[in-house]
Formats: structure tokens, sequence, C-alpha cells
């Protein structure tokens, strides 16, 4: 039963939500993702509005690796699966455990991070593939820049709450930041996936 004391533990079975505090996160934070999804969703409309618009540079299909991105969506999916056994972890109040995945999780959201860097710096030295060479380059950058921003920040996110609270176990304080912060890791990935079809799929297939 949702919110019922496990003894042996001293803490509820789902802490996350058993108080009124972190019920208030939980609430707030889908409105701030529906705020989010709009922000997305303005920027693939402008990249899919923009998507032909080369002025004679580099298109999609002259710029994508698809080896390359599916090994960033490989990482980015893997550490979607280690959050979600980082937070297997916290309900079971096991600390160590849940650490573990929190930091793998993190060290794959870098991995990705610095092959995107690498990405971006192969267009713009192999192919002069700038921000401002094209419409389709400003509107390439505008979302995958976004998302990586996006990446960027979860990851900040998700250190500080492993720097502070490293000793403290899990809480009923901490338990809704971690939750929170897992299910803002998610939605990174499932915009990922979207960005990996509309943006590098479709690129790739004209």
């Amino acid at each position: 039963m949702a919110g019922a004391v496990d003894t042996s533990k001293g803490l509820p079975s789902h802490p996350e939500r058993a108080t009124l505090e972190g019920k208030n996160k939980f609430l707030g934070f889908w409105f701030f993702l529906g705020g989010e999804t709009i922000l997305f969703a303005t920027f693939f409309g402008t990249f899919l509005g923009l998507r032909g618009g080369t002025a004679d540079g580099p298109t999609s299909a002259d710029l994508v690796a698809l080896d390359l991105v599916f090994i960033m969506t490989m990482l980015l999916l893997t550490s979607s699966l280690t959050s979600v056994l980082a937070m297997f972890a916290m309900k079971k109040n096991n600390f160590k455990a849940m650490m573990i995945w929190m930091w793998i999780t993190v060290v794959l959201g870098l991995a990705f991070l610095g092959f995107e860097i690498y990405e971006f710096h192969h267009y713009v030295t192999d192919y002069e593939f700038g921000f401002s060479t094209s419409a389709f380059a400003s509107a390439f950058y505008s979302l995958v820049g976004l998302h990586g921003a996006h990446v960027a920040f979860g990851l900040s996110w998700i250190m500080v709450l492993l720097i502070r609270y490293r000793k403290s176990g899990i809480t009923l304080t901490n338990a809704p930041k971690f939750y929170v912060a897992g299910l803002y890791w998610h939605f990174i990935d499932v915009v990922w996936v979207f960005i990996f079809t509309v943006v590098y799929l479709m690129g790739v297939g004209g």
C-alpha cells in the first residue's frame, strides 16, 4: 500500500511522496515539464520549417554519421536505465546502491556530452557548418544545443544532490529530490529519442 511504513527500514515504501513537501515537488515538477514540452515543441517546429534552408551549404544527409549518433543514443538510453535502478534502490532504502547507480548515470551522461561536443566540432572544422551557415544550421544547433544544455543542467543537478547527501542516507527530505531529478533525466532521454528520429534519421533519409 502506497505510503505504508516499512518498520524494518524506518521509511515508507514510497519515501519520495510520503510527505506533503514531496507531493508538492512531484506536482510542481509536472507543471514544469509541461512548459519544457512546449519549449521543445517550438524548437522542433522551427527545425522542421527550416531544415530545407541549406543555402547551398551542407545538408543533413551530408553531415550525419549514424554510427556516432547510435553510440550517443545508447549511452543516453542506458543512463535512463541506470537512473531507474537507482530509484528502485532508493525505494528499498539501499543508499549505497542508489549512489552507485546515480554516479553511473552521471558518467554515461558526461560521455554523451563529450560525443556531442565532438560532433559539433567535427561539423564546424570538417564541413564549415557553423551556426550562421544557413537557416538549417541555426535550427539544428538551436535544437540539439538546447537539448545538450538540458543534459548539462541535469547532470549538474544530480551531481549536486550526490555530493550534498553523500553521507546522509535516504531520508524523507532528499528522496523527493532524487526522484524528481530522475524524472527530469527520463524527460531528457525522451526528447533525445525525438531528436534522433526527426533530426538524424529523417535527415539521412532526405
